[in-house]
């Protein structure tokens, strides 16, 4: 919610009625705010720094520090890390209104801006997320993770930080063929020789970067696991599939598929992946992953593809699977199972608390108020 995102924080302590957007906006802060798991005293008057702040997970991150810091004067300090401080001016104008503890970096972790004063927790996100980019740009994508993880880590070190949280991804652990359940402990199949396999490799050197560096430089990092992460917040124009879903069912176009559809995994809704990101930052242990997912949400690309057409689609719309002949073109990951296990996360209080049809509803809603 650009522009105005916490305009109605000063405007409901005056008694004025909110927007139907606003009332969405504060429920889903205050999902985040009011989690008995998240340690929030921890961040009283400490400075959070956040890269990829512009991308859907660190958008939701900066905007609920700042409803929270506000909300219950926690004194919050937030360095947002961004490559365009126009996009960024615009996308937090409602909280740089309220907010003067909200500052941005300007540059990229390949080439790490110079921070001043103190950083006490790090929130590591900034990562290429197109699939297109895996095959087509894989040494950039490589280059990006490995080179910029090792540029936050190394910055970690000289701030001697509290806390970091390295945002990996679900594809560390290849392409599982089976609906078996998935621990941090399991082991990978990646295809080294696979050009798409530039994403999730370079995700695992990440990992072991965040590793090395807890133990031989005292960082205390600690890694989350991601499943495909979504919600409201998701460009119109997002290529991937559950964004194109979402737009078939606002335009009342058929769903095609690519491929059959097979794929099977759990999906998270943004909210819930925040709340599971500052838990693990603020109570995880050092050298250690989590799964995050709602193992409920667990299923084919085919099947999620009909319930949006089913529950969203007014009965207009149907799915159609019409395979190309240059898959690899798309970027998508090999046909697997990723059925993720949660019990390591959930040992340390969380919950998800959406499910996949609301995450849509919510996506949807508000890509709708965009057209």
């Amino acid at each position: 919610m650009p522009g105005k995102t916490v305009r109605f924080l000063a405007e409901r302590w005056k008694g004025q009625k909110m927007t139907e957007k606003e009332q969405r906006f504060q429920r889903d802060m205050d999902r985040i705010a009011e989690d008995p798991s998240i340690e929030w005293e921890k961040l009283k008057g400490k400075t959070v720094l956040i890269t990829g702040a512009t991308g859907l997970i660190g958008k939701f991150l900066v905007r609920a520090l700042v409803y929270k810091s506000r909300k219950d004067s926690l004194g919050i300090k937030i360095l947002a890390l961004t490559r365009s401080r126009e996009k960024a001016e615009k996308m937090f104008a409602g909280e740089r209104e309220v907010c003067a503890d909200l500052k941005f970096l300007v540059g990229n972790v390949e080439d790490f801006p110079a921070v001043e004063g103190d950083v006490d927790f790090v929130i590591h996100g900034a990562s290429q997320t197109s699939s297109r980019a895996f095959v087509n740009e894989p040494v950039e994508t490589i280059r990006t993770a490995v080179c910029g993880t090792a540029n936050v880590l190394q910055l970690a070190e000289e701030k001697k930080v509290s806390g970091f949280v390295y945002l990996s991804s679900m594809e560390v652990y290849g392409a599982p063929q089976t609906d078996e359940k998935i621990t941090e402990d399991r082991g990978t199949d990646l295809d080294t020789m696979a050009v798409r396999s530039s994403y999730p490799e370079s995700k695992r050197m990440c990992e072991c970067l965040c590793s090395s560096y807890c133990e031989e430089y005292g960082v205390p990092a600690k890694i989350l696991r991601l499943t495909q992460t979504f919600g409201p917040g998701v460009s119109y124009e997002d290529t991937r599939v559950f964004a194109e879903f979402a737009r078939c069912a606002l335009e009342q176009k058929d769903i095609v598929l690519h491929t059959r559809g097979g794929t099977k995994r759990s999906y998270l809704d943004v909210t819930d992946a925040v709340r599971a990101i500052l838990i693990v930052l603020l109570r995880g242990k050092e050298k250690e992953a989590y799964n995050a997912a709602n193992e409920e949400s667990y299923c084919s690309i085919y099947e999620m593809a009909a319930m949006v057409a089913e529950t969203f689609g007014k009965q207009k719309i149907c799915v159609r699977c019409e395979a190309a002949e240059n898959i690899q073109g798309f970027g998508y990951a090999p046909e697997l199972h990723m059925n993720l296990d949660t019990k390591k996360l959930q040992e340390l209080g969380w919950r998800p608390g959406v499910s996949l049809k609301d995450t849509f509803e919510r996506m949807i809603w508000e890509m709708e108020q965009k057209e």
